[in-house]
């Protein structure tokens, strides 16, 4: 191996264990708790190496704001690939993007917590479109494949991101209530199939 090489991998070496440090820190605490001095104590460098690698600290967030992205739009992908039919597609879709919330949540709370992603990140970095690109192929097909009249398919998309989003938020947001002798889960599970059995229904 060249010295260009392993000064490469060094380097790599140092970024991934700064990011494997600030993981660390928010899990334990939070990431409102995250700092620069934290991750230098943690793996033992002195601060301006950690500026060397991340500008600051709204940049390490973003590389998980996207790795984040990237995991849902996976998510999203690998349920929609176990059904043929759009509708048990998007009803699979629905039911992943809410485990992943609940499952992923230091995740899910960064990348809304950072607000919606600016048009130009959009542009920029394909992870933060992918589980849209899932959520919207499916409706599309939905939607041609139905007797309804056709809506606008990027209308339909927003109204199912805001409505599961809305769903996952209050959960994150209050402390789970049981109702009719059900558990939260139960309760919370059977109102995501009423709505997406509602969404469903409209688009057919």
């Amino acid at each position: 191996m060249g010295i260009v090489e392993r000064k490469e991998r060094q380097r790599k070496e140092v970024r991934d264990s700064i990011l494997d440090a600030a993981w660390k820190v928010v899990n334990e605490e939070s990431w409102q708790s995250l700092s620069i001095r934290k991750i230098a104590d943690a793996i033992e460098y002195s601060v301006p190496v950690i500026y060397d690698h991340f500008e600051n600290k709204e940049a390490i967030l973003n590389e998980f704001n996207i790795r984040g992205f990237k995991l849902l739009g996976d998510k999203l992908k690998e349920a929609k690939e176990h059904h043929r039919k759009a509708a048990l597609q998007l009803e699979a879709i629905a039911f992943a993007y809410w485990d992943f919330a609940f499952e992923q949540k230091e995740y899910y709370q960064l990348m809304y917590g950072l607000g919606m992603p600016s048009c130009e990140s959009l542009a920029n970095v394909p992870e933060l479109t992918a589980f849209i690109d899932v959520i919207h192929s499916t409706i599309e097909q939905l939607i041609k494949e139905g007797k309804a009249e056709q809506p606008n398919t990027w209308m339909k998309v927003h109204s199912f991101w805001s409505m599961l989003h809305g769903l996952v938020s209050i959960n994150l947001m209050t402390t789970p209530v049981a109702h009719l002798g059900l558990t939260p889960e139960q309760m919370n599970k059977m109102i995501l199939n009423d709505f997406i059995k509602g969404f469903i229904k409209g688009l057919e």
